[in-house]
């Protein structure tokens, strides 16, 4: 029995030890939106540097696949923090609702532009949304009889608007967990639809089918998924001169030297038009919190402080070097105290 017990303290101590680490976690956990993980990155580098926290673990898995892991439930087994490049939605809000997760804590922190790139080696295009919603819709209006739909028969952008150029299309995007593929949606492929007075009426008369039209992307290969990874898509542009893509901002201003965005009806991805609103396809970023977690998870509030901050939001922030576009002064101090005062804004008792 004697030499039995030192084996069988050990095992002892190893089933402690495991379950002490089903109740404690000494860092903060951030899954979301590949758009949002270079910032929040920077963000959580910053605060391990200066403070006695330890660097909280980011994982990249778009918005769609964050608010999900997100809103399993409450405590060390599930996120922190979600990032988000679009706002959560109803459906995101009931399911955390179902899973105990009552009081969430939004915070806008800035504003971020969809870019339509290609490669520095080959010619930079001016696209309109039109053009964009034609070359990737799956069904587009029949040209010679208004009012059908046909399956997309374009092969090249000359075949869509004869002033572009006979080049296959080939566009590299994210896949439907992404916030970026639903903003791209909305404010590409929606306002193209609209270009078509019939399919705009559909929006009152019949919303399922108007959806339908608009958000159906093709599956015969002009579009191809590449997934979460914004730097993946880069990458392939520089192998592939004929090829877009579309990715967030920020990773164009990172691949400046590689990578060139598209003129959007006539207006360039820049700093400065995103910011005033002239380039069409922005659209602002998020972190979403739990506020249960914060005391249970050390450094929340402390890390919450260090990204609500002037020196990493502000208008000279480390973050506008990463490409984020900032808020006005009164939204980042509306937001900064939604942060210290752990506000839970999000209508949790809405149906």
């Amino acid at each position: 029995m004697s030499k039995k017990l030192p084996a069988l303290l050990a095992i002892l101590l190893f089933v402690a030890s495991q379950a002490h680490a089903q109740t404690v976690r000494d860092y903060i956990s951030i899954v979301g939106s590949s758009t949002v993980y270079p910032f929040a990155t920077v963000v959580a580098e910053t605060f391990g540097k200066t403070t006695q926290f330890k660097t909280p673990k980011i994982e990249s898995t778009g918005s769609g696949g964050g608010f999900k892991l997100f809103c399993d439930g409450i405590g060390v087994k599930y996120p922190d923090i979600t990032d988000s490049s679009r706002a959560i939605k109803q459906s995101e809000i009931n399911m955390c609702r179902k899973n105990g997760v009552d009081d969430i804590i939004e915070i806008k922190i800035g504003y971020d532009g969809i870019v339509i790139a290609n490669s520095k080696k080959t010619s930079l295009l001016d696209l309109t949304r039109k053009d964009l919603f034609l070359a990737l819709a799956k069904q587009i209006p029949d040209p010679g009889n208004s009012g059908k739909l046909i399956s997309n028969p374009y092969k090249t952008w000359k075949d869509v608007n004869t002033a572009l150029p006979s080049v296959a299309i080939e566009v590299l995007g994210p896949p439907p967990t992404s916030g970026t593929r639903d903003a791209f949606v909305e404010l590409v492929m929606e306002e193209g639809c609209n270009h078509f007075d019939w399919i705009a009426a559909l929006k009152k008369t019949d919303q399922r089918q108007y959806q339908s039209i608009c958000h159906t992307i093709r599956e015969d290969g002009a579009y191809i998924e590449a997934g979460e990874n914004d730097n993946l898509i880069v990458q392939k542009l520089e192998t592939n001169p004929s090829a877009l893509g579309i990715f967030g901002f920020s990773f164009l201003e990172q691949n400046a030297d590689k990578v060139q965005g598209s003129a959007v009806d006539g207006v360039l991805p820049t700093f400065e038009a995103i910011a005033d609103n002239s380039y069409p396809v922005s659209r602002p970023l998020f972190i979403y919190v739990k506020k249960t977690h914060v005391g249970m998870i050390p450094g929340i509030q402390e890390f919450l402080n260090e990204f609500t901050s002037e020196k990493a939001w502000g208008e000279d922030g480390y973050l506008t070097d990463k490409g984020l576009i900032p808020m006005s002064s009164s939204e980042r101090n509306h937001y900064a105290e939604n942060a210290r005062q752990l506000r839970a804004n999000l209508f949790m008792d809405s149906e």
